[in-house]
């Protein structure tokens, strides 16, 4: 098993895969619950989080695994100034995969950088959020039965973590994307020209665009 650090670390192929084992497991609960038997995960949440770090925690009970960690960073060490490289190489000793929400971009991947475990990046800062993604990729296959060729309107900011989660995912599974907001809620230009780059090999298109009309014309 390998770190979740962005969307891109896995293929399409990959990501395919994880949707439909995902489905398996909401179709089979029990096939699963003794998945993660004996397992531990390590919750480190440096931000606050209701959803994403409880969806986590429930995930990890009903695979018949046990949770760990704190959700407050004020009841860590690094309320004492120890730094996310010498938390997780210590949480590495008691757990078998970690879950990690920090408020500051890259933190995720100092963690596998430094962790003998997977990392998970539950979101950093307002650089990405990929596994709240990988949920919503997973409700759009039940909805229509695709991803591919699909149109996704992003209404409002979308220069923090899930806009960029959303355009590069888009680009890279051949979904078609448009942010639709005001000029100063759009992404950086060079990472909106990554994304670009990316969905011309998957026959995806990224679109920017002011006009709410525009933005949510035709849309799937």
């Amino acid at each position: 098993m390998r770190s979740l650090i962005d969307i891109l670390d896995f293929s399409t192929e990959e990501l395919d895969e994880l949707i439909e084992s995902a489905n398996d497991i909401i179709a089979n609960p029990q096939k699963y619950a003794e998945s993660c038997k004996g397992k531990k995960l390590a919750t480190l949440f440096f931000e606050p989080s209701t959803r994403t770090r409880l969806s986590f925690e429930a995930a990890m009970y009903e695979l018949g695994g046990h949770v760990l960690g704190f959700s407050d960073a004020g009841s860590s060490s690094a309320s004492k100034g120890e730094s996310v490289a010498d938390t997780t190489r210590v949480i590495s000793c008691f757990a078998d995969i970690i879950a990690m929400r920090h408020y500051k971009e890259g933190a995720p991947m100092v963690a596998s950088l430094n962790a003998s475990i997977p990392v998970i990046n539950a979101g950093d800062g307002g650089h990405n959020h990929p596994t709240q993604t990988l949920a919503d990729l997973l409700t759009i296959r039940e909805k229509f039965g695709r991803l591919k060729g699909i149109r996704l309107v992003y209404m409002g900011d979308a220069r923090f973590n899930m806009g960029n989660s959303w355009m590069v995912t888009c680009a890279k599974m051949g979904m078609h994307f448009v942010a639709c907001g005001p000029k100063e809620l759009w992404p950086e230009e060079s990472f909106v020209e990554k994304c670009k780059n990316i969905a011309k090999a998957t026959g995806a298109s990224i679109e920017m665009t002011d006009d709410v009309m525009l933005g949510t014309k035709d849309a799937d």
